[in-house]
């Protein structure tokens, strides 16, 4: 009976020590990710290379580490609550993409936040500086106003005899007012006018391209815009209708019909967006970490698109070109 009460007294000991054990493994991490868009829309150009850049870091979910997805399902008012319910959850950190880093930064100033954006985030609040961010934000940054005058450049070298331009921009987007600062600045100096169609809904982006048709433009140049990205084939639908040859921001455009695109991928921002995420994880401080300029840009040109068209692209754009599409 001795003997017997002993072994079960050592079964229990055996059966406690894993349980002890595990309890003194550390919490598995969580991430907030905030989103303006969908799920659906999200997933190949922001949720996975998040990841990516997670698991390049360590970091795999489902195993060492879990994620609490928030979708502002393009309703952009809901960005403050969705955000305020992040922090109350007591994420890790926060992954901010798009145009909702400011939605994230109102909600907490002591949460690590990884923004991935279009524009300059000292002009849109977000750090104090790019070397030195100085509080609990930091990130990528996708300069797309710098990027809209080499477009208007791209865009009047297949079409060297236009002198007038259309430009589509969404007044809901942060980075807009940079953007047709700096195209309107490019125009004056090539000695070009430039003609502003403003568009945040379906309806509207129909009516842009018929007010540019009527004014006998030689292109379009669109600027950056979650919105915009959302509708990729019908903008080249509408580039093929109105017969209105037109230069994008992202290769997706092209991919989808477009004429041109030239600017940064993505996939590229966010993957290195997910890195980031992951070293704040192994104790890097964000304050401490520059906010980094995504230098990867990339000219696509839609050879089939420029068929139909009745263009001749240059042959010097066409051996400058990263991708051309047949």
């Amino acid at each position: 009976m001795i003997g017997r009460r002993k072994f079960i007294a050592g079964l229990g000991s055996a059966a406690a020590w894993p349980v002890g054990a595990r309890a003194q493994q550390p919490a598995m991490p969580v991430v907030g990710l905030l989103s303006s868009q969908s799920a659906e829309v999200d997933y190949k150009d922001v949720t996975a290379p998040v990841l990516q850049g997670l698991k390049e870091t360590g970091y795999v979910e489902g195993q060492n580490l879990a994620i609490v997805y928030r979708h502002a399902e393009n309703q952009m008012d809901r960005l403050p609550a969705l955000a305020a319910d992040l922090v109350r959850r007591r994420v890790a950190l926060i992954v901010a993409s798009g145009n909702v880093a400011a939605a994230a930064k109102a909600a907490t100033t002591s949460l690590p936040i990884v923004f991935a954006v279009g524009g300059h985030p000292v002009a849109l609040g977000l750090v104090a500086s790019l070397n030195r961010p100085g509080a609990n934000l930091t990130g990528y940054a996708n300069l797309a106003a710098e990027l809209a005058p080499k477009r208007l450049q791209l865009l009047r070298e297949v079409i060297p005899n236009a002198t007038r331009f259309g430009v589509l921009a969404d007044p809901t987007s942060l980075p807009t007012q940079s953007i047709l600062a700096d195209l309107q600045a490019a125009a004056r100096t090539l000695g070009l006018q430039v003609l502003v169609m403003n568009a945040s809904t379906d309806n509207e982006l129909k009516a842009a391209f018929e007010g540019f048709s009527q004014q006998r433009l030689g292109g379009v140049i669109v600027s950056s815009s979650v919105f915009f990205s959302r509708h990729t084939e019908q903008l080249a639908a509408l580039e093929a209708l109105h017969a209105l040859p037109a230069i994008y921001p992202f290769r997706e455009y092209a991919l989808a019909g477009g004429l041109m695109s030239y600017g940064i991928t993505f996939r590229y921002m966010y993957r290195q967006a997910g890195i980031y995420a992951g070293r704040i994880l192994n104790g890097d401080k964000p304050a401490e970490l520059p906010v980094q300029q995504i230098t990867k840009i990339e000219l696509v040109i839609n050879l089939k698109t420029a068929k139909a068209l009745g263009l001749a692209i240059p042959e010097t754009l066409l051996a400058t070109a990263d991708e051309v599409i047949q």
